[in-house]
Formats: C-alpha cells, structure tokens, sequence
C-alpha cells in the first residue's frame, strides 16, 4: 500500500513538470503560428479586368490577399493605351507603384497628371480618383490597399472618352493624325502607328524621309489606296518633295501599275494640292 501511494503521489507531482513547456508554449504570444509563405511567379493566374470597372484592355496578375491581421493587398495591373479604372474610392487610401510605362492619375475636380515607371503614388483615403494608360502608352503598376470589413474599393461610373482626353491636352501634346481618328476606338492601333511606323521605322537614318515619302506614294499608287495617299502626299509635301516630281510619279507608274490607278491617283493629288495652296 505504502509503495502505491509513494507512486501515485510522485505520478502527481512529475505531470506539472513534464507538460508545463508544452501548455506554455501553445499559449505563448511569441510562438509561431504559420510558416514563412512564398507565392512563386507564375502560379497565380491573370484575370482580365471587368468591363464593369475598366474601360480598355487590362491584365490583374494578383500578388498577395490580404493575411490576418495585416488587412494589405496587391496586385499588379497592366493597362493598354487609352485603358483606365472607373471612378472609385478606397476606405483607407491606396499605394501605386508604376513599374512600366507612363499613364495618367486624376482627383476628382483636379488634373490629369502623369506618372512614370518609378513614380509612387498615395492616394488618400475616401479621394475619387481613377488612373490608367496614357492614350499611345502602356503602363503597368503595383497597386496596394487594404480592406475595412472585408472591403477595399467603392467603384463608381466610368471615365468617359471626354474626360479622359482631356489628359492629352494637360500633357500639352497635341493630337496626333492617328489619334484624332480612331485614339478613343482602337488606342493599340494608335500605339502601332504613332511609336513603331512613325516613331521608329519612319526615323531610321538608312533612308532619308524625303525618299521614305516617294517610295510610299509610289507604292499606295500602285496598290490604289487614294485614303492613303492623301494623307501621304501632304506628308510627301512637308518632307521636301515637290508637286512636280510627285505628279511625274503618277504618270510614270501608270505604265506600270495601271491606267486607272494613275486616275484616280492623280484626281487625289489635284485636291490635295489645290488646298494646300489655298492654305498658304
């Protein structure tokens, strides 16, 4: 009996000191409660941003959902020329980091500003605001924000096309031919236009633009593109060539590309060289 109790009475006292660590541990503040997480590139898929919210084209690549009890988010969004949010606000104010491109920010009853790759940019809490591309620029940020009861943006009505061109105009850049045209229905096009032909091809030193210009015309002449080359004859005009040697273009592919190209080629040629001297 003696040797029983002794047992049970040392059972009894050794409990508390081999489970106290433990017991302590798992109430203890300091004590891990996850590991150290790593989302890899490319495992989270993209998504196209909502036509109820963008106007344009737009890719969300998400970065991080918010982790208790940090309430942040972030993700990375890419936006085509003339691409932008909707007028929306966040409860406890966002962080952009723009990592691409240039585009455009505006306040409610403020300018349209611009902002470039390195560019961070606070937004307040409860500012309407949206931001986006430029109308022949491309641009990707990281956008970061947190949530207040599970909620981290109000959107509102879209930007209209009025609005947003009112950004080429802050910018102080006047309009392009090919903005006038289609900039508010196909940006990219404009985008190809405006900064691969005329930006890049058109400025290579290998060929000078006066003979860029004569070996165009001669070739929509002979496609018989007369929208074309209107607008390439002025430009034919305004990089050395003259009436005369243009005419003679005319005349001299009509034997090669076809009595009827030469026509009507040449009826384009009379109006549009018939207003420029009316201009001067």
């Amino acid at each position: 009996m003696r040797t029983k109790t002794f047992f049970c009475t040392a059972l009894v006292a050794i409990l508390p000191v081999l489970f106290t660590p433990y017991l302590r541990a798992a109430d203890s503040p300091e004590a891990p409660t996850s590991d150290v997480k790593i989302t890899r590139s490319g495992t989270q898929p993209s998504t196209k941003g909502p036509d109820q919210y963008f106007t344009g084209t737009v890719r969300v690549d998400p970065l991080f959902q918010a982790n208790g009890p940090s309430r942040a988010s972030g993700a990375r969004v890419s936006f085509e020329p003339g691409a932008r949010t909707a007028w929306h606000t966040h409860p406890v104010g966002q962080t952009l980091i723009v990592t691409a491109g240039s585009g455009w920010i505006q306040q409610w009853g403020g300018p349209i500003e611009e902002i470039r790759q390195g560019d961070v940019v606070w937004i307040p809490p409860g500012v309407k605001h949206w931001h986006g591309a430029a109308a022949t620029t491309g641009m990707t940020h990281i956008a970061i924000q947190e949530q207040v009861d599970g909620k981290a943006v109000e959107w509102m009505e879209k930007v209209s096309d009025e609005q947003y061109m009112k950004g080429v105009v802050s910018a102080g850049k006047e309009l392009t031919a090919a903005e006038k045209m289609i900039g508010d229905f196909a940006p990219k096009l404009v985008d190809l236009t405006d900064r691969v032909l005329f930006g890049d091809v058109w400025e290579r030193p290998e060929l000078s633009k006066r003979d860029r210009s004569l070996v165009t015309v001669a070739a929509l002449i002979a496609l018989n593109r007369p929208e074309q080359l209107r607008s390439h004859l002025k430009r034919a005009l305004d990089n050395g060539l003259t009436k005369e040697e243009l005419i003679e273009v005319i005349t001299h592919l009509a034997f090669y590309s076809g009595w009827p190209n030469a026509m009507t080629s040449i009826m384009v040629a009379k109006d549009v060289f018939g207003k420029s001297d009316a201009s001067k």
